[in-house]
């Protein structure tokens, strides 16, 4: 046959020059990407899926993430509170310094708080708070009253209007209500103080030159910091520094997916390098095994880094342990050209492992086809990374190994295998065969207790754990500044501005009308700052119907209190020009002062093919007891939702929990299918039974442990089905093939399973919870996975068995 014929010379070189090629294409694009700015994504919500229902409460939250994920935030505290502020003058000197910050801001630059008048002044007969404008419309105001308490009261505010421009106050309230100061933060010698105790903290603010996500931006910030704290710990060692922004979190995570990278990947290549060499005693085979892996890990980088553009720290990780799973294609090739006891033909052996291949390959794209199928864009990486990995490990062990391994091997380890065979046999006595149903029975008695007990967690902190330390830090600047910083906020939308705004302020309306437990301690909203045309024109209308309903004795009013004629007539004539255009958003966004707080307004939008408006409102307080209450106010108010990040996240967790299971009943059912057609019924079912014991025994066990599922550990058994049923086919494969050496194929498939545990197992000590259950699940099914996998051999198996011993 043309399939036993060895290569001519031509062919082997042209065969090695391809893969050569490749390997050298995908080796010099992985180190083009990371020459240039760096393809790790470090965003922690670039992990998580597009939850929200609404698109533009999606691009609600990346605008906030956004306006602030280039903002850090340094506390430095003392008990002195002169030393603080020298303290944090100096420390933001240095930071200026080092070049590594956009902009950093710890004496604030003299502001004109008039700015913020002058906006305002045009509109002021549009802009009354509610208690001017209830106590005006019920007629509670005595206007002349009100003038005098204004004309003689000394205590004037920061944002204080002319007596001439505002002779009654009201827009000196209205300004006096906007949420510009939301802090405990006092103004002392131009810098942000905070005095707790007998400890003073003062602020110090800075932005970023590029992304908090770049791995060069991270460096310097860290290296800036580092510096200033040292110089601060010499000359002011009574001095503390607390941190707090997404740069430090991007980079913690950055570093320990670094750290895990090196630790799974060496440990994970040292171990599987010592256990075949012990196997094979063949420093040449342990090569190739590594260059068929290599291939197929630089392939999933370039692959992934090439349809996704960037490269999840949580892929990153993952990959390193795909190393196990790699190297078991090239075990069962060299279990093959070790066993083979005739003489030893390379095409002839790639033609007898191909099939136990090619089912194990189909069966391990199953289980990541169904990851690459859920919304996840870290799973849909990791499903990307693992496809194209095993994949070309596949395609190095079938067509660039046989030309790499022309000549047979020089001794085989046949007192090795010999005692593999024996111990097959034994194994297989005790649980192959009839007695293989008895097991199951046994089995499934023993783990239904467990499945019983098994309950379920779908926190999205199984997913992102944060640094403790850089949590501890930011809780103490957090505190300090007495802002709580929440992620829960709601989406205002509608066809035009004003809507918007008049929803917004509905939506206000009803938080303000809540109480006790419920409450939300204040809100802030672009209409605190721009008051819909609606209310602007009711505030107007007030002032008409309770006001200037008789202008003539208004002057006369304003004339007594000793204002000068030409002073009564301007504001008269004001008043009488005023019913015009109304403030609106876009002269609001104009002012400079307006930037911290722009991302209240996300502007035009377009969902769904509907162009409208959407703004945000973020309540200062939710807590457990009132996200309920807030979700139902949102519902009362046409355009609005109540987005929880979090809560969205776990929501999708725990259904696509749900869904995973039939997830896994659909693909054990397409395996047994496609083991039926390869084995015949019996032999198919015989075939599947280990792994679907593997997969009760690993749900059972997690049952008595009193570990909660997840939707990482309900995803890692779809990889036990497809990792772990391949033991079985290689098995049974083996059985099929005529003269094959029984013990070296069980040989292999120890060592196959012996490499992916080392490998996966070596995810269980990963700092990430998500990883960790991924580790434990695959861990513990593959291991059950192959102590059953005999029971898949065929009845006929024990004579051969003998033969083989």
């Amino acid at each position: 046959m043309l399939l036993a014929r060895q290569w001519t010379k031509t062919q082997l070189w042209g065969i090695r020059a391809a893969w050569l090629v490749l390997a050298l294409a995908a080796s010099l694009y992985c180190v083009h990407r990371f020459m240039g700015p760096s393809p790790l994504e470090t965003n922690l919500l670039a992990l998580l899926p597009a939850t929200e229902a609404d698109p533009v409460a999606e691009k609600a939250v990346d605008t906030l993430a956004n306006a602030l994920g280039d903002r850090t935030v340094f506390l430095v505290t003392s008990q002195d509170p002169d030393h603080a502020k020298a303290a944090a003058k100096q420390f933001g000197a240095a930071l200026q310094k080092s070049g590594a910050f956009g902009s950093v801001t710890a004496e604030l630059p003299p502001f004109d708080m008039s700015q913020i008048g002058a906006l305002y002044m045009p509109y002021r007969f549009g802009l009354l708070t509610r208690d001017d404008r209830d106590a005006l419309a019920s007629n509670t105001m005595p206007l002349r009253d009100t003038l005098m308490q204004r004309i003689y009261n000394p205590v004037r505010g920061p944002l204080a209007t002319q007596l001439a421009d505002d002779p009654f106050g009201w827009l000196e309230h209205w300004l006096a209500n906007l949420p510009l100061a939301t802090s405990n933060l006092d103004l002392e010698d131009n810098m942000l103080v905070a005095h707790r105790g007998d400890r003073t903290s003062v602020l110090v603010v800075t932005t970023l030159p590029g992304s908090a996500y770049e791995t060069q931006t991270q460096r310097a910030v860290l290296s800036a910091v580092g510096q200033a704290e040292a110089s601060l710990k010499a000359s002011h060692p009574d001095a503390s520094v607390a941190r707090t922004g997404a740069v430090f979190y991007a980079e913690a995570a950055r570093s320990a997916s670094e750290r895990e990278v090196h630790l799974i990947g060496v440990a994970s290549a040292c171990g599987i390098a010592l256990l075949m060499l012990w196997v094979f005693r063949s420093p040449r085979l342990l090569l190739l095994g590594f260059v068929s892996t290599a291939l197929g890990i630089v392939c999933a980088l370039a692959a992934t880094m090439l349809v996704f553009g960037k490269l999840h720290l949580l892929t990153l990780v993952f990959g390193a342990s795909l190393i196990g799973e790699a190297v078991d294609y090239s075990i069962q090739y060299f279990v093959v050209y070790l066993g083979a006891r005739q003489g030893w033909n390379a095409r002839q052996g790639a033609r007898w492992v191909r099939p136990a291949l090619s089912v194990a390959l189909a069966t391990s794209l199953l289980g990541y086809a169904i990851l690459a199928w859920v919304p996840f864009p870290a799973l849909k990486q990791i499903a990307c990374f693992a496809i194209a990995g095993i994949c070309t490990a596949f395609a190095s062990v079938l067509w660039l190994l046989p030309v790499l391994l022309v000549k047979g091997p020089k001794r085989a380890q046949r007192r090795l295998f010999v005692r593999a065979a024996a111990l097959l046999a034994r194994w297989h006595a005790a649980i192959g065969g009839r007695r293989a149903w008895i097991v199951a029975g046994v089995l499934v008695l023993a783990a239904i207790p467990g499945w019983l007990r098994l309950t379920s967690d779908d926190d999205i902190h199984l997913l992102i754990q944060r640094d403790a330390s850089l949590v501890a830090q930011e809780d103490q600047v957090r505190n300090a500044i007495g802002v709580d910083n929440t992620a829960q906020f709601f989406v205002v939308r509608g066809p035009s501005q004003e809507v918007v705004l008049q929803r917004a302020e509905a939506l206000g309306a009803k938080l303000d009308a809540l109480s006790g437990a419920q409450s939300v301690d204040g809100w802030q909203s672009v209409t605190q700052f721009v008051p819909s045309a609606q209310r602007q024109a009711d505030a107007h209308a007030v002032l008409t119907q309770h006001v200037f309903t008789d202008p003539a004795a208004l002057r006369s009013m304003l004339l007594q209190a000793g204002f000068r004629d030409e002073v009564a007539d301007a504001w008269l004539a004001s008043y009488a020009k005023s019913n015009a255009a109304p403030l609106t958003v876009e002269q609001w966004l104009s002012a400079q002062w307006s930037q911290p707080y722009r991302h209240l307004w996300l502007g035009a939008v377009d969902a769904r093919g509907q162009r409208g408006y959407a703004a945000i409102v973020i309540p200062q307080r939710v807590t457990p007891d009132n996200v309920r209450t807030l979700t139902n106010t949102a519902r009362s108010v046409e355009g609005v939702v109540f987005v929880d990040k979090a809560a969205s996240v776990s929501k999708l967790f725990g259904a696509y929990r749900v869904d995973s299971g039939i997830w896994l009943a659909l693909a054990l059912l397409f395996v047994l299918v496609l083991l039926m057609v390869r084995y015949k019924p019996r032999g198919g079912i015989a075939t599947t039974l280990p792994v679907l014991l593997a997969i009760g025994v690993t749900l059972a066990a997690f049952g008595y442990a009193r570990v909660p599922l997840n939707l990482f550990n309900c995803l890692a058994l779809m990889l036990v089905l497809g990792v772990g049923a391949n033991y079985a086919v290689f098995l049974r494969e083996g059985c099929l093939r005529d003269d094959a050496d029984l013990g070296a194929v069980w040989t292999g498939v120890l060592l196959s399973a012996a490499t992916t545990l080392l490998s996966f197992g070596m995810l269980g000590m990963s700092e990430m919870p998500a990883l960790k259950s991924f580790g434990a699940t695959l861990a513990l099914g593959i291991l059950v996975s192959v102590l059953l996998a005999p029971i898949g051999m065929p009845h006929q198996e024990r004579s051969a068995t003998r033969r083989a011993a």
